[in-house]
């Protein structure tokens, strides 16, 4: 099977690089390696000391820009959905004190903070269904931001790389009005989640509780308090959670004619984004290393995201029908080998 490796490199070098670990060789190792992380597991694989594995990891100073300039060829820059969210990169038994990019952040799987780093991205989606991370931060307390602070950083960013998105989705987290008249201050039509208790009104009456409302299936027009009119729908989980989100057009007519169709592949566009944090966790091995030095977590995160792009421009380019046939396929000749050496006579017989 042949992978595609992108073959633009993230910055010019002076003369031949002489290290043995690389960005290349740290990238396909995370996608290879379907079970364990880190220095020395990778020092195995390839025969080299941990300690070069180390050295790359720490001496390297990837930015997210030079993430996506590695994929910007491979996407429709026009007319595509911007998705913002996070993850945390579990760390349950590290220690805080000895890493300042712990600490405690609430997770959706666990219904509770957990210890580790939030991880919060900026995925987009273009015209053609491609879907990479073109932008990303990494929780830090000591600069004094907030997840709505970055995430209106990064859309100021890839709006000057030359992203020129119609939409931008995000969960209820990032649903605050100031985030709202960002987004539309910006030119930028929106899904996004609303927590239960937001206040609406209809018709100039007083305002209300969202889940207070009957909400037909084609959505209901409201005025969202501190903000403006919003198409509001409801979504009902078969365990009786109860979802609510609101739909912006920046032209109201526009706002009227959305249906529910409309606001179903808006947000099936979103969940790309929780499918790509599950697919780092799964596949990219972001949760799977040792190391406490802050540049070198930075240079795994770094490498996980690439990876996943990797993955993904493999599926565009259908050398591989999902992310998940790359460990698949790898291990077929592996278990082959195996089960024929180790049982030669059974292996004949059948």
């Amino acid at each position: 099977m042949e992978y595609f490796w992108g073959k633009r490199a993230i910055r010019a070098k002076n003369k031949p690089s002489t290290a043995k670990c690389d960005l290349n060789l740290y990238t396909r190792f995370l996608i290879a390696e379907p079970k364990y992380g880190g220095c020395n597991r990778l020092s195995k694989i390839a025969q080299i000391s941990n300690h070069c594995v180390n050295r790359f990891l720490e001496r390297e100073r990837y930015e997210p820009k030079d993430l996506f300039e590695e994929n910007k060829a491979f996407i429709n820059l026009k007319g595509g959905t911007l998705s913002g969210d996070d993850t945390v990169i579990e760390k349950l038994y590290s220690n805080q004190e000895q890493a300042e990019l712990i600490g405690y952040y609430w997770s959706g799987k666990h219904h509770k903070p957990i210890k580790g780093i939030n991880l919060i991205s900026l995925d987009y989606t273009d015209i053609n269904g491609v879907s990479v991370p073109v932008n990303y931060r990494i929780y830090n307390r000591s600069e004094g931001k907030t997840k709505n602070d970055y995430l209106r950083e990064m859309v100021c960013e890839v709006r000057i790389w030359g992203i020129e998105a119609n939409y931008i989705t995000t969960d209820s987290w990032y649903a605050s009005k100031n985030n709202l008249k960002f987004f539309r201050d910006k030119g930028l039509h929106f899904g996004v989640g609303l927590a239960k208790n937001r206040s609406v009104r209809l018709n100039q009456g007083n305002y209300v509780r969202i889940d207070s409302l009957e909400i037909p299936d084609n959505g209901l027009i409201v005025e969202l308090k501190s903000f403006g009119k919003v198409k509001v729908f409801k979504r009902v989980f078969k365990n009786g959670t109860i979802h609510y989100y609101a739909v912006f057009l920046l032209k109201e007519n526009e706002l009227e004619e959305a249906t529910r169709l409309d606001f179903r592949e808006l947000f099936s566009v979103h969940w790309g984004i929780e499918v790509y944090h599950r697919a780092l966790k799964q596949l990219c091995n972001l949760n799977k290393f040792f190391v406490r030095n802050t540049n070198a977590i930075l240079t795994h995160i770094f490498c996980s995201l690439r990876a996943f792009c990797q993955l993904e421009l493999m599926r565009v380019k259908e050398t591989i029908e999902t992310w998940y046939d790359v460990q698949r396929n790898l291990y077929i000749e592996v278990a082959r080998q195996f089960i024929i050496e180790s049982f030669p006579q059974k292996h004949k017989t059948s």
